[in-house]
Parts: C-alpha cells; sequence; structure tokens
C-alpha cells in the first residue's frame, strides 16, 4: 500500500528541514492532538501511540541531506516506511511530500488506509509551521 501526504511548502532550507526531520525528538512537535504517548527511546528512534490505537515504533533508516529523510517501523510486524522528500525552492523554504509504503494484507490495508492517510496528512500540516 502507497500513500501520499499533500505537498506543503515550510519556511526551512532544504537542509535546515532534513535536519529537523532527522532529529525523532521533533516528532513530538508534528503528531495530532490525538496523541498518547510520545516517548524517544533512542537517538534515532520513537515510539508513539494515537488514541485507541497499538503503538508505533519508528527509527530512522536513511538520511540523504538535503533531500530525503526514511523512517522504518522497528517491528516486523507491521513493516513499513515513512519518507520525507524534501525539494529546496528557496534559501529559506522548501516543500516536503510525505511518502507512506507499508506490506499490508487486502483486509488491514483496508482497515488502516484512512487513518493513515489522516495522520500523514496532519504530519504534512504540522511541518508548515515549524
Amino acid at each position: 500500500m502507497k500513500l501520499n501526504s499533500k505537498k506543503v511548502t515550510t519556511q526551512k532550507s532544504a537542509t535546515e528541514l532534513c535536519d529537523f526531520l532527522a532529529d525523532v525528538k521533533n516528532f513530538e512537535t508534528l503528531m495530532p492532538e490525538n496523541i498518547s504517548k510520545f516517548e524517544v527511546i533512542r537517538e534515532n528512534a520513537f515510539v508513539f501511540a494515537l488514541k485507541g490505537m497499538p503503538e508505533i515504533a519508528l527509527e530512522v533508516k536513511e538520511v540523504e541531506k538535503p533531500n530525503k529523510v526514511v523512517l522504518g517501523a522497528i517491528s516486523d510486524k507491521i513493516p513499513f516506511t515513512l519518507t520525507g522528500n524534501i525539494e529546496e525552492v528557496s534559501e529559506n523554504s522548501s516543500t516536503v511530500e510525505l511518502h507512506f509504503e507499508g506490506e499490508f494484507n487486502a483486509m488491514m490495508a483496508m482497515m488502516v488506509k484512512g487513518p493513515i492517510s489522516k495522520f500523514i496528512d496532519t504530519l504534512a500540516s504540522n511541518l508548515e509551521q515549524v
């Protein structure tokens, strides 16, 4: 299953935005309001939970400065990646689009598509504010 967020413009250079996304503690500021848990578990990883959903642990898998940051699930139970593709617009602004890619059976994909789409759009919208 592949999902894309809307493309948003930030008031950060591509390098600043890449550094921001590569620092996992910054994700707490991007989370939706219905977050019930957020904890940095090591330098490059965090765990979070939204109300009514299981906990998800993510770690930084790859950083290609200044254009890409890839986060991936730590657990093999729900394998997925969340990639931030960054494009420089000017010295002080850049755009970012989030790409979610996961391997789910058809039933699971039907159940999670809506909540995941909403989640990545919320992350993208919150990136506009940083």
